[in-house]
């Protein structure tokens, strides 16, 4: 009774076409998804560092542009100052503030840098915010509405600390560039903003004069560009991780979704197997997993039809021996003569013996499955356990029964990799089943060789009788469960159907393969039948 298998599918496209190799991504660990992962990663990281790393260079570069131009302007400025006469003293020459600060005021500068002037001593001198109409500071708030809170007073504290600290910078740059050296720094001023700063010392011939200190207060402003450039760097960063949240979200949060999703209808009975086609032709882990699932349960589909089918069947063959025993019980206490009621016992005997063995054949077929997957495949020397198994069947063999004979072909070790316990079962029903279709004095042919088609890897081992032979048209089906079709003649109930189906069982799950065939006479008829067995050899021939 073969149940229909109904496939989940979770919406979504059809079947896609198979992606070409050249288009794979390339493995991370082994990884195609942990590769996209890492590069869309890596690519955002790579935009906000070169990004960074370019940003640094350009406000390098300006800093460094505007000292130069400081610098140029310092040197002139110096140069003019040591060379105008502006000096007074005999015979050491010093600033005359008073000249110096006209000079400033007449010849000196954009309004957006402050000159200072300071003599040998690294005493104030001249001060271009002093003698020009510009006035230090920042515009006035503008007024509140009525009525709204007053706005909190500066720290005094505060203001007086950052007045400090620019007082201590300025005070070592002027020491510094008193001793000839040129200075070249960014400083805070005494509001708190930055400024480019260069102190060169005037001279008038080698003798310093003091210290002309030029000041750019444009600093802030250049690192606000700065950071409005950085913007389109993290604006380009924040899409890529976007677009990458957006890429795993389709290409593996959404299937794995799906693939729940289609679990869960064949756990709930819904289904019977998973079918996602678009899924299983992607070539990544995800495609890996779902055909491993679909593969996996399409198998335990399979597998459950299967026992639903050997439920049926063991039903069946169960209830035909018992319903012969419930007749004959039945039949038994009307019947009143010996000889009839002899009859009835004997049919009841058999019944009960045919019902044992079924059961038996039931119950090893049933644990076939769970010996071969516990049991782990070893050497197994087949001429050695043929030898064994005719033997036991020439010592215990009954006058009447089929003889048994073993020809082994001497050619070298006949070993196959599998486990001996299942595969001496294959044996003995092969051999079980020849001998009740043989005829009274006509013996069992057991023979091994090497196969013909390879005899470097293949070892193939015959069963032969003398019986009736099988009807061409079940040379198959006599491997199916429960087929019990025999001839005229034989004796009923003596075999259960299943003999032959663990046999192809155990053969295919070695990796071999049984047939079953026709040995004909001379005059075309049957003279037998022969069963096949295939195994792999476990290594070459030294």
């Amino acid at each position: 009774m073969a149940s229909v298998i109904a496939t989940a599918k979770a919406d979504g496209l059809d079947g896609a076409d198979e992606a070409p190799l050249g288009r794979r991504l390339i493995r991370f660990g082994g990884s195609r998804l942990g590769g996209l992962i890492l590069a869309l990663n890596l690519l955002s990281l790579l935009i906000l560092f070169g990004g960074a790393l370019a940003l640094n260079e350009w406000n390098r570069g300006l800093v460094q542009a505007r000292q130069e131009s400081l610098m140029v302007q310092a040197e002139l400025l110096s140069n003019v100052l040591g060379q105008l006469g502006i000096t007074e003293g005999e015979p050491e020459a010093t600033l005359d503030p008073i000249q110096a600060s006209r000079w400033l005021r007449d010849n000196f500068i954009p309004s957006e840098q402050r000159a200072r002037l300071y003599d040998s001593y690294g005493l104030l001198v001249s001060d271009s915010f002093a003698v020009s109409d510009k006035i230090p500071g920042e515009p006035l708030l503008p007024a509140l509405p009525a009525g709204s809170p007053v706005r909190e007073k500066a720290d005094p504290a505060r203001e007086q600390a950052t007045l400090s600290r620019a007082n201590t910078a300025l005070g070592r740059e002027i020491e510094a560039a008193l001793a000839g050296d040129p200075q070249a720094t960014v400083r805070r001023s005494e509001n708190g903003n930055r400024v480019v700063s260069v102190s060169l010392p005037v001279r008038h011939v080698q003798q310093v004069l003091g210290v002309l200190t030029l000041e750019a207060g444009d600093v802030d402003q250049i690192l606000a560009a700065q950071r409005k450039a950085l913007v389109p760097f993290a604006l380009v960063a924040l899409a890529v991780n976007l677009l990458a949240s957006l890429l795993l979200h389709l290409f593996v949060a959404r299937p794995v979704k799906r693939l729940s999703a289609a679990a869960d209808q064949v756990r709930l009975q819904r289904a019977r197997a998973i079918s996602l086609p678009d899924l299983e032709d992607r070539r990544d882990e995800i495609g890996d997993l779902a055909r491993s699932l679909e593969s996996m349960t399409e198998t335990l589909s399979a597998r459950m039809d299967a026992i639903e089918r050997f439920a049926a069947d063991v039903a069946h063959e169960i209830k035909n021996p018992l319903t012969s025993i419930r007749s004959a019980l039945e039949t038994l206490d009307l019947v009143k003569d010996k000889e009839q009621r002899d009859r009835l016992t004997v049919v009841l005997q058999q019944d009960v013996k045919r019902l044992d063995r079924l059961i038996t054949d039931i119950s090893n077929a049933s644990r076939l499955d769970a010996e071969l997957s516990r049991d782990r495949p070893r050497p197994v020397d087949l001429a050695a356990l043929l030898t064994d198994i005719v033997g036991v069947y020439e010592t215990t063999g009954k006058p009447g029964e089929a003889p048994v004979r073993l020809d082994i072909a001497p050619d070298g070790p006949a070993r196959v990799l599998g486990r001996d316990g299942p595969l001496g079962q294959v044996f003995r029903n092969l051999i079980d089943n020849a001998r009740s279709f043989s005829p009274p004095g006509r013996a069992v042919r057991v023979t091994m060789r090497r196969d013909d088609a390879d005899p470097d890897r293949l070892l193939a081992i015959r069963v032969e009788d003398d019986g009736p032979g099988i009807p061409t048209e079940n040379l198959e089906t006599v491997f199916e469960r429960f087929y019990t079709s025999r001839p005229r003649g034989t004796a009923f109930g003596s075999n259960s159907g299943l003999g032959l189906s663990i046999v192809r069982q155990i053969v295919e799950a070695h990796g071999g393969r049984v047939v079953a065939s026709n040995r004909a006479g001379p005059d075309g008829t049957n003279q037998g039948a022969i069963f096949e067995v295939t195994l792999p050899a476990a290594g070459r021939r030294g």
